[in-house]
């Protein structure tokens, strides 16, 4: 299975999939313009908040089965469009809520440290 990563992911997630036999081509960053004329190539999409998976970029996607969004939420994926195709749109719910409660944490030390009132 060839999957294409437009988004940014961190380097241990891309040596999970190749390791699991997946021939992975990161192109994060990559333009809507080129997703669309290099969607055709790939069986599996992964993607974050910023690429948005409309029905025109999944008409250009004849091969493509599985998008797999790193993140809760599949609001910026056509997931009509890509159900009625009958490609497998899967997400992360929950895959952030450590990071999530370690921030708020970090973000109440530095209001009780009173860190944003602090002046260089």
């Amino acid at each position: 299975m060839r999957i294409l990563v437009a988004d940014h992911l961190d380097a241990a997630v891309l040596a999970g999939f190749e390791k699991s036999g997946v021939e992975v081509v990161d192109r994060s960053g990559i333009s809507p313009e080129d997703l669309q004329a290099e969607i055709g190539a790939f069986e599996g999409l992964v993607v974050r908040s910023r690429t948005k998976v409309t029905a025109e970029l999944l008409a250009h996607a004849p091969r493509l089965r599985v998008i797999g969004r790193a993140g809760t939420g599949v609001d910026n994926i056509a997931l009509n469009e890509a159900t009625r195709r009958g490609v497998l749109v899967m997400n992360a719910p929950g895959a952030n809520s450590n990071s999530a409660a370690e921030h708020s944490i970090a973000l109440m030390l530095s209001l009780f440290r009173r860190i944003p009132q602090a002046h260089a």
